[in-house]
């Protein structure tokens, strides 16, 4: 196969109060008895967290009627995925190393080839070229690729299946 390039223009930035990524994406395991402490904490803070999305007011047309949708995906790169992150093939799930490592498609692990992360995003308030928003889980600094209205009779998935490893180390981690 043969690619060409491809060259991405970000369309803004993230405002918000996380500024390190946490687990750390470059494959160093925590532990589930560390996970367990802290992961309902964090991910309720998390998705209580007010961010703002802000986008080059050039742009700001593009955000016209974008106030008639509860929520959006918000597209942004990982800018602070180190290089060596990036050449990663496996890591442990969530940073658990409990969990035998999997392919990098198979998570949501931020190490990516193309550290491309996406978030649904429940949008407070638009004011001209700001949106502010709750529950996005980025980096403060992170640039803007793309932003699309959650649609869920086009987005959600019908009939959709999760790997059973996924699913029993989300229930693990749930329990408390």
């Amino acid at each position: 196969m043969n690619f060409s390039e491809i060259v991405l223009k970000p369309v803004g930035v993230i405002r918000s109060k996380i500024k390190e990524p946490v687990p750390r994406p470059d494959g160093a395991g925590i532990t589930m008895k560390e996970k367990r402490k802290n992961v309902k904490a964090q991910r309720d803070k998390i998705r209580s967290m007010i961010s703002e999305i802000v986008i080059d007011p050039s742009l700001e047309e593009l955000l016209d009627d974008t106030d008639g949708h509860s929520h959006l995906m918000v597209l942004y790169w990982a800018h602070k995925v180190p290089s060596e992150s990036r050449k990663l093939t496996k890591v442990h799930p969530m940073g658990l190393k409990e969990m035998p490592k999997r392919g990098i498609f198979a998570t949501c692990s931020p190490a990516r080839p193309n550290p491309v992360l996406v978030t649904v995003v429940r949008l407070l308030k638009r004011d001209k070229n700001i949106l502010k928003v709750q529950g996005l889980e980025a980096l403060d600094g992170s640039p803007v690729i793309d932003i699309k209205p959650y649609v869920h009779g086009y987005h959600g998935a019908d009939n959709f299946k999760t790997s059973e490893w996924m699913e029993k180390m989300h229930n693990e981690v749930e329990e408390v």
